[in-house]
């Protein structure tokens, strides 16, 4: 990585928080995929951090819902009469990260500071506060998986090369 460019950074770091959040996924157990947390299923929860994922990384004001998507299926205050499966998910996270990999490979270090259309905030202030909010659910998701399965989901940190293969789920 390139440390001379924030851009290149903004790469390395947003691929490892993808990884992470594919890995953190593929370790919820079947059977705690519809259990509930603060009165919420825990898909939901997934799905309430992809949804901020995928309409705040680039442009909150310019965005279209995922076909799926119904009123407050997003929000975390109100209850969902619609269910997401794993599958869902899975492909809806594949489409977030197909999304946001291009997206970075338009980056240049001159635009971070400018504002997209119609938004009131700069490119790197959307990109750092869904890092933030990102790794402040993921966090919550790992302690609910923690909790019930006394196992903890791999991280890479930043010495750790990003797995092109089996790299094991659990440390």
């Amino acid at each position: 990585m390139d440390e001379s460019s924030y851009t290149e950074i903004i790469k390395d770091e947003s691929n490892r928080a993808l990884w992470e959040v594919e890995n953190v996924i593929a370790c919820i157990p079947d059977e705690l995929w519809d259990k509930c947390y603060c009165e919420m299923p825990l898909w939901k929860h997934i799905y309430h951090m992809l949804h901020s994922l995928d309409q705040w990384y680039i442009n909150p004001r310019v965005y279209n819902q995922p076909s799926f998507h119904q009123k407050d299926l997003n929000n975390l205050d109100v209850q969902s009469n619609k269910r997401l499966s794993r599958e869902k998910i899975g492909h809806y996270f594949d489409f977030i990260k197909k999304k946001i990999i291009d997206y970075d490979d338009t980056l240049t270090d001159d635009i971070l500071l400018q504002k997209p259309d119609q938004c009131e905030w700069t490119r790197f202030t959307l990109i750092l506060a869904q890092h933030r909010h990102l790794h402040s659910h993921m966090g919550i998701l790992m302690g609910f998986i923690i909790e019930d399965t006394n196992m903890w989901p791999k991280t890479l940190g930043l010495e750790r090369p990003i797995p092109n293969g089996d790299f094991g789920t659990f440390f």
